[in-house]
């Protein structure tokens, strides 16, 4: 029985790692689209808004399946929940990337909008968080978790400078109110992907120490 369950894991971190790759090359490409004002990358990733959705019932179901046949404790159960509840912040991941990719071609239609500097900074470093705690899920790396559960304020950062700038652009130019108010979704965006992967990161610690840090200023200013 140890061996078939060790099997059947090893075939979730198959497919989770599957879809780790794949939310994380749509971040990519949704940043692309935006800052290279880039229409037909957006719109791609707009047509091909179901993969992950696949990819998440195939995970969720593989949890399942495990959970009834070979009923694991300790840290076997403590990896299955936490695949389950960073699966559906990878599917949120997925959604927000194509919301990006949207919003994105609306903004096109004000082709005199500059976007603000910060949005590019904001781009690079949520994808880096991104990238950094899939690779420590990978690695079962608790301080990289950690360091990217840090990361997240700066993020907040520069969501609100963002914010701030599309106040002030309105007041100047009051008929690009439409196009400015999609960069401020936009980089809610962001900083909506940038909290999911400081809740994988959480979930990874976790998995590897059996203990909830959410809400802990061990990991975050937000205790």
């Amino acid at each position: 029985m140890r061996i078939l369950l060790e099997r059947e894991i090893d075939r979730l971190k198959k497919l989770i790692l599957g879809m780790s790759a794949e939310v994380e090359s749509e971040v990519h490409t949704a940043c692309n689209a935006l800052l290279q004002r880039d229409d037909k990358t957006a719109q791609a990733l707009i047509d091909d808004v179901d993969k992950v959705d696949t990819m998440e019932l195939d995970v969720e179901e593989e949890c399942l399946k495990i959970l009834a046949l070979h009923q694991p404790v300790a840290a076997d159960l403590r990896y299955i929940v936490s695949v389950m509840k960073i699966n559906r912040d990878l599917e949120r991941i997925s959604d927000i990337a194509v919301h990006m990719a949207e919003r994105t071609l609306k903004i096109f239609a004000e082709p005199d909008l500059l976007l603000p500097a910060q949005l590019s900074d904001m781009s690079v470093r949520v994808q880096a968080m991104l990238k950094k705690v899939l690779d420590a899920f990978v690695r079962l790396d608790v301080e990289a978790a950690r360091n990217v559960c840090m990361a997240d304020s700066e993020v907040d950062t520069l969501n609100r400078e963002v914010l701030r700038q599309v106040k002030e652009g309105v007041l100047r130019k009051p008929e690009q109110f439409d196009a400015l108010l999609q960069v401020m979704h936009v980089s809610r965006h962001l900083e909506r992907i940038a909290d999911h992967a400081t809740n994988i990161a959480e979930d990874l610690i976790y998995m590897v120490e059996g203990r909830i840090v959410r809400h802990s200023p061990e990991v975050s200013d937000k205790g």
